[in-house]
């Protein structure tokens, strides 16, 4: 049978600008979400807006940057130049208009002003901009990218800068939810950026004097460094590293013009490189390069004329060269780090010399390691052409040409049963399951041997691609998928301690998640309620009323696969796994996981609850 079908001038479509990005959000801003991840599409809508207050301090104009949120709105003001007032309308829905095409007034500057903007304009339900220069204002309103409100030039006492406000389109994210913590660390990220730079978020302060180096204080146990922070400036970079005592991967925060590269790119990979010549030069020894880095704790920021990024969320870096007449990216690092790290190794012999201890126990380590290593290697290789625990996804986060990566997913269940059922509601392309045997090691306080002597973990490692760096990644998200019992809680604490004991960078760039699975099904003939929580259930029973069918759910594997797929498609809630800025890893470690204190003992006798099932007459 030959099925037929008409192609005529009908069928072919134009999209104006906004039609194109509300139809194809992912391609301007990643994947959408509902604020449970750091880079869940709500956050860039934030960054968007707020790269060109940056921009604007980075000319020198505005020192000060006020944000804030509430009821689902976010308010930017800034105190720079104000955007030209007769173009206000156009650099917010025009696509490819903008002052930062002409490098001369943006030399440097991390937003293009030729998408973003439009994209937060077309994304949002409400969009004002209000710009204010030599003494007069222009007040703009749009509503889904559709001019509502185009105000005269006014006189005004206001002081000069731009105040734009938006609230996301609750039609495209869905139950969204801004999370300070999220916002908080990003706007930290600026701050450290951008030393003089002032930004206050509902109230609270965020400055930094010291740059990179207070971003490496901040986010570790400065006790638990194996020497103070290396930090090193020039023109167009700064550097600063350590190694820590206990860490065993690998972590790196790397920046472009301000922005985050969480993906890494060229400049982070040069870093690596001539980290490892320069060590080998000073020692004069060709220490590997895995020892060299092992444990290694790094920042590197960079300003390149033009960047080219890998996607338009730029958190990779793609361009070569550095621009104007400066030699390419590669070089240019290699360059510095030869001669400022070189000269401070000569100066500093005490920390040369810790740094050399280091590579040496590493060295020690690692071929203590290459026995067991190989054989791991070896079954995991076996195992990845039939790997019985891990249904891979088509889709994965390393993919940069791919729209959906950033949605790649993994689920962590425990039995055969829960993987049943979430292999045969999931999404092919984005969503993969590793399938745990039972309860996994409590691996707290074990070296990095048991990675690859314990089978489970090593095949969780090859699945994730991370036993070289975080930079392989293969899924954006990792999701820990148990019951909601007391064993299915004690699973996650064992996968949170592995996670955190070898590879703590996974949770601190917000890639560790617990999946929330409903505990009641309360329903009636014409409409089916999932319950999260016992206050959800009383809700639900008052809503439906005349005594309907309640369910509880008592494990994942309970759940039909025609069920399952409603909590892991489009409304899935996720509780991300964060860490506390005042709590160390090591202390957390030893306080949960370690032999049966009696300081732990008192916290359980206190913290105890009993929960009782309510019987309904």
């Amino acid at each position: 049978m030959v099925i037929s079908s008409n192609y005529t001038e009908e069928n072919i479509r134009s999209l104006d600008w906004k039609e194109h990005i509300r139809m194809r959000p992912g391609m301007y801003i990643g994947k959408l979400g509902d604020g449970s991840s750091p880079d869940d599409g709500i956050y860039i809508l934030l960054k968007e807006v707020l790269d060109n207050s940056i921009d604007e301090f980075v000319m020198g104009a505005g020192k000060t940057i006020e944000i804030s949120i509430s009821d689902s709105g976010v308010s930017v003001r800034d105190y720079g130049r104000g955007i030209p007032l007769g173009k206000v309308v156009d650099v917010v829905s025009k696509m490819n208009t903008g002052g930062k095409y002409d490098t001369r007034a943006f030399k440097k500057s991390v937003g293009l002003n030729g998408v973003g903007t439009k994209a937060v304009n077309a994304l949002s339900s409400v969009f004002k901009v209000e710009s204010c220069r030599d003494g007069k204002l222009k007040a703009v309103t749009f509503e889904t990218g559709n001019l509502l409100e185009d105000g005269p030039v006014e006189e005004s006492s206001r002081r000069k800068g731009t105040k734009v406000y938006f609230k996301p389109d609750a039609s495209i994210f869905k139950h969204y939810k801004y999370r300070a913590e999220y916002v908080s660390k990003m706007l930290k990220y600026y701050v450290y950026l951008n030393p003089g730079l002032t930004i206050v978020f509902n109230g609270e302060k965020y400055f930094s004097d010291n740059g990179l180096k207070d971003l490496l204080e901040d986010n570790n146990d400065v006790e638990k460094l194996l020497y103070p922070i290396i930090h090193l400036k020039g023109d167009d970079i700064e550097i600063a590293l350590t190694h820590s005592r206990i860490q065993y991967s690998e972590e790196y925060y790397s920046f472009v013009n301000g922005q985050h590269t969480t993906q890494g790119g060229t400049h982070q990979s040069a870093f690596r490189e001539s980290l490892v010549k320069t060590i080998r030069d000073f020692y004069g020894k060709q220490y590997d390069a895995s020892d060299i880095r092992k444990s290694i704790i790094a920042a590197i920021s960079i300003k390149v004329m033009e960047p080219v990024f890998e996607s338009q969320t730029k958190t990779k870096l793609g361009s070569t060269e550095m621009g104007g007449k400066l030699p390419t990216v590669r070089s240019y690092i290699n360059d510095f780090v030869s001669k400022y790290l070189d000269n401070y190794l000569h100066k500093n012999p005490e920390i040369a010399e810790r740094i050399q201890k280091k590579i040496i126990q590493a060295e020690k380590e690692r071929k203590e390691l290459s026995g067991i290593r190989k054989l791991a290697r070896e079954r995991a290789k076996k195992s990845s052409l039939h790997n019985k625990k891990l249904r891979d996804c088509r889709v994965h986060l390393n993919d940069m040409n791919k729209e959906n990566r950033l949605d790649s997913t993994l689920f962590i269940t425990e039995g055969d049963s829960a993987s049943g059922s979430i292999t045969k509601s999931r999404d092919v392309n984005t969503q993969a399951v590793f399938s745990l045997r039972g309860k996994p090691l409590n691996c707290y306080s074990m070296t990095k041997k048991v990675v690859y002597e314990n089978e489970e973990f090593n095949l969780l490692q090859a699945a994730l691609n991370i036993e070289e760096s975080i930079e392989y990644l293969r899924y954006n998200n990792i999701v820990i998928a148990t019951d909601a019992d007391v064993d299915g809680m004690h699973i996650r604490l064992l996968l949170i301690t592995f996670f955190l004991q070898f590879f703590p960078e996974l949770i601190k760039e917000g890639h560790l998640f617990i999946l929330q699975t409903p505990l009641f099904r309360v329903r009636n003939k014409k409409e089916t309620i999932y319950c999260y929580s016992e206050k959800e259930r009383v809700e639900a029973i008052n809503k439906l009323g005349n005594k309907p069918e309640i369910t509880r759910f008592k494990g994942l594997g309970e759940i039909s696969p025609n069920e399952f797929k409603n909590f892991i498609g489009e409304t899935i809630r996720l509780d991300p796994v964060m860490l506390d800025e005042n709590f160390s890893i090591e202390d957390l470690l030893s306080f949960y996981m370690g032999k049966n204190t009696p300081d732990r003992q008192k916290f359980i006798i206190e913290n105890l609850k009993v929960e009782l099932d309510r019987i309904d007459s």
